[in-house]
């Protein structure tokens, strides 16, 4: 890949991390996260790096506040800026080849560590089992409570703020970018497939791809998603992902055939008048006047109704 700008701080040059927290962000400044995971140097006793890496913002003066503030800080830390978008995968395969750890945490800028140990708790896992795969979980304790967000609150509470407990009993399926420690080995072997464009599904297949050679384990060391969006903002985040989904769906559909969105698609596919309805089913979703579940309801099948037309 061509170079791009980078700027490290005076603690990068010696640090011998076995743990590199990578941090992809467009446009998000992620200025609050890397003070929090910066209040865990003393801890970390030179364990830990972080790398973060602007995905084509293009914007100089939110650089020129990062470069000062990671100089400031205490964790050994780079900043990589790309002149222009590169998307999910190829950013996140960007960011795994500047690490120097023996294993990658992928963080995103809009995650908040629910513990003040977070990454001590990652640093000893790598110690003492260095794992080929684990996830963390999510969670919104810290996140927004403001009515808009609701549907999303309620969406992400049911299906993605899982337990561990649950998340074990379909480990490929709860893998999520936003807080996932991967092996160096294991990602030299099965990079994010930057054929994906858009939004979503890239980390899901990854971890499809990956569950087939190696285990995937969940622990109980979760973050906020902080980035809660809007009935609107979600809508077209799935109106983008139809395409990645029907990618996954070709490749791995001995998996995808048990997740219930699946199903639900293949049963909406024959509905023939399922193009005609799918935008009532859309502006129900956006209706704020109706119950939150009721929408949240409708969210799912409006996603599921785009789907369709990949399976």
């Amino acid at each position: 890949m061509s170079s791009s700008p980078t700027i490290q701080n005076a603690h990068w040059a010696k640090a011998r991390p076995v743990l590199s927290v990578l941090i992809p962000f467009l446009r998000d400044d992620p200025a609050t996260l890397l003070t929090m995971l910066d209040r865990e140097a003393a801890g970390l006793e030179g364990a830990a790096e972080i790398v973060v890496l602007d995905d084509g913002t293009g914007d100089s003066r939110l650089t020129e506040r990062l470069s000062a503030q990671i100089e400031d800080l205490t964790l050994p830390i780079r900043l990589i800026t790309l002149g222009s978008n590169q998307g999910r995968s190829r950013g996140r395969n960007r960011l795994a080849d500047a690490a120097r750890g023996s294993s990658l945490l992928f963080l995103d800028s809009d995650m908040r560590p629910d513990s003040e140990r977070f990454l001590q708790s990652w640093a000893a896992l790598v110690r003492n089992d260095a794992p080929p795969v684990a996830f963390g979980g999510f969670s919104l304790l810290q996140a927004s409570d403001e009515p808009r967000f609701s549907v999303h609150r309620a969406m992400a509470t049911r299906g993605e703020c899982v337990g561990v407990t649950e998340r074990a009993k379909a480990p490929e399926k709860y893998v999520y970018t936003s807080n996932l420690l991967v092996r160096r080995d294991v990602f030299e072997a099965e990079a994010f497939d930057s054929a994906f464009t858009g939004w979503g599904w890239e980390d899901v297949e990854w971890a499809m791809r990956v569950s087939r050679r190696w285990p995937v384990i969940h622990i109980d060391n979760p973050a906020t998603h902080m980035g809660l969006d809007t009935v609107d903002q979600l809508a077209g985040k799935y109106e983008q992902s139809a395409g990645n989904f029907a990618r996954v769906v070709a490749r791995h559909p001995d998996i995808v055939s048990s997740y219930p969105s699946y199903r639900v698609a293949r049963a909406l596919k024959r509905i023939p008048i399922l193009r005609q309805v799918r935008p009532l089913i859309k502006r129900l979703a956006l209706a704020g006047w109706a119950p939150t579940e009721a929408r949240a309801f409708s969210l799912r099948l409006y996603r599921a109704a785009l789907y369709a037309e990949a399976v």
